[in-house]
C-alpha cells in the first residue's frame, strides 16, 4: 500500500477529502522526520516507538570490489520498535496470511 491508497481508505472511514487526508499524512510524517533529526522519539502507545541510534564507523566490503575493504562512516538511523498491540495483532494475521497465499503489499 502506498500513500495515496492508505488516504484512500482512511478517506473513506472518515468522511473527508482524500486531499485533506493526503496533507495530513504529509504533515505527519514530516512531524516524525523533524523529531527525529533534532534526537526525540516518536511514541504511539500500543503501535510503537520511533528514534534514532547511532551506529558506529565500521569497515565494510565494496559489493562492486569484494576483495576491496572500504570504511563506512559513522552515521545516525532511524529505528522503529512495534507496540504490544501491534504485535498482537501481526501475530494472529501473519498465521492465517501465510497459509492464504502471498504477503499483502507494503506501505511505501
Amino acid at each position: 500500500m502506498n500513500k495515496s491508497e492508505l488516504a484512500e481508505h482512511i478517506s473513506q472511514r472518515l468522511n473527508l477529502s482524500k486531499k485533506q487526508i493526503e496533507d495530513t499524512i504529509t504533515a505527519m510524517l514530516e512531524v516524525i522526520t523533524e523529531t527525529l533529526q533534532t534526537g526525540g522519539d516518536i511514541s504511539f502507545t500500543g503501535f510503537g516507538n520511533f528514534e534514532t541510534k547511532q551506529r558506529a564507523a565500521h569497515m565494510g566490503v565494496n559489493p562492486q570490489k569484494p576483495g576491496e575493504k572500504v570504511e563506512i562512516p559513522a552515521m545516525c538511523v532511524p529505528k522503529f520498535k512495534a507496540g504490544t498491540q501491534l504485535k498482537a495483532a501481526l501475530k494472529n494475521s501473519v498465521s492465517r496470511s501465510l497459509s492464504a497465499g502471498p504477503a499483502r503489499p507494503t506501505l511505501q
